[in-house]
């Protein structure tokens, strides 16, 4: 019997592991775990080399690399780990969407400023690195290369030889409006000292995020309150 064209084009854009990995997670670096023996990248994320040097708030070099690492085994702990095969990199690792108890691994690392969104391959947590550089959180604190501009510098000749290129906000208190997103799907602002902001949450999985000001909150779609 012949194949449908469908069938084969299903079938090539199914991950090689379609099931997924459940298991104790030992951790590589901040963007790499082994669980039972295989070893798997986290998908969407780009953390802190395990070498690299950063700069904290006070202008004082540290291992950032070494420290997202540490931060991912610490917030593991003993517990399972669930990883979602989503396909295979070049180095021969499953590249998945890991989580512990439901949570969403790399969005945590990413949210915990441990590590960056990987736009190269999705914007899937573009809004946890938004929210996680207003709030100042992990690298954002301080200044740091890119991991993928380390890595080419790097190879051109050594970590130090290209400038740092990321820099955190000039204030912490500069972007602290809080964009929520309604139960009918509005996009609604919320400045400090305002009727609901203290009980506005935002939940950066959902599309929610911090705005820096209101003409930025504005030209990315959101309004103020009505009344």
């Amino acid at each position: 019997m012949r194949s449908q064209p469908w069938l084969l084009v299903l079938l090539l854009a199914t991950p090689a592991h379609a099931e997924p990995f459940v298991g104790r997670a030992s951790v590589i670096d901040g963007d790499t775990l082994d669980v039972r023996g295989t070893r798997i990248r986290l998908h969407g994320i780009d953390a802190l080399e395990s070498a690299q040097i950063c700069k904290d708030a006070t202008g004082k070099d540290y291992r950032c690399g070494q420290a997202a690492a540490l931060a991912l085994a610490d917030h593991i702990g003993k517990r399972l780990v669930t990883c979602d095969p989503r396909e295979t990199d070049r180095y021969g690792r499953v590249v998945a969407i890991c989580r512990a108890d439901a949570e969403d691994l790399n969005a945590w690392m990413v949210g915990q400023g441990h590590a960056v969104a990987y736009r190269r391959y999705t914007d899937e947590y573009v809004n946890a690195e938004l929210t996680a550089k207003a709030l100042r959180h992990g690298v954002w604190a301080g200044t740091f290369q890119d991991p993928s501009d380390w890595r080419r510098a790097k190879r051109a000749g050594g970590e130090r030889s290209r400038p740092e290129t990321v820099t955190p906000p000039s204030k912490a208190s500069g972007c602290n409006i809080k964009g929520n997103i309604s139960a009918s799907g509005e996009r609604i602002y919320h400045l400090p000292g305002s009727r609901d902001y203290e009980r506005t949450r935002i939940n950066d999985r959902a599309g929610e995020r911090l705005f820096c000001s209101q003409d930025e909150a504005k030209a990315a779609g959101w309004r103020a309150p009505r009344g």
